[in-house]
């Protein structure tokens, strides 16, 4: 059975940390790439700038995606996604601090499959990403290839 990778946008470190620790702590082995700003996540995807070598239909099996991004902010990522024939069907949850009423209308407007708020405390972020995995990584049927 293929493992199920998840790319992870964010750009400040300690929540990056902290959504690697709640990953561990749930025993989430999946594969997991990083990138850390819009643009990255973009070479990313559709497998140009320095991913340009990488097979651009080995997508993820979701994106979790913040929104205040340096150089791309988050919503101009998700417009791309799914404006892109490869990627307009890729599941993208909104993993963001941003409390924005306008943030949460925008992001399912442009598509997104799901927007969870990061909590602040810790075991409540476990339990998210506990949520979040059996769901997206276990439940969830991708669409077909």
């Amino acid at each position: 059975m293929e493992r199920k990778m998840i790319l992870l946008v964010e750009d400040n470190p300690d929540d990056e940390a902290l959504t690697l620790r709640a990953l561990k702590k749930n025993n989430i082995g999946n594969d997991l790439v990083v990138v850390r700003d819009g643009a990255e996540a973009l070479d990313f995807l559709f497998a140009s700038g320095t991913y340009v070598a990488r097979d651009k239909h080995d997508l993820p099996q979701v994106v979790l995606l913040d929104l205040k991004l340096p150089k791309i902010d988050g919503l101009e990522v998700l417009r791309r996604i799914r404006a892109n024939e490869i990627t307009r069907l890729l599941p993208v949850v909104i993993l963001t601090s941003s409390k924005e009423e306008q943030d949460r209308l925008n992001g399912y407007s442009l598509g997104a499959n799901s927007y969870v708020q990061k909590p602040v405390d810790f075991d409540q972020f476990v339990g998210a990403v506990r949520q979040l995995g059996l769901y997206w990584l276990v439940l969830n049927e991708a669409p077909p290839r």
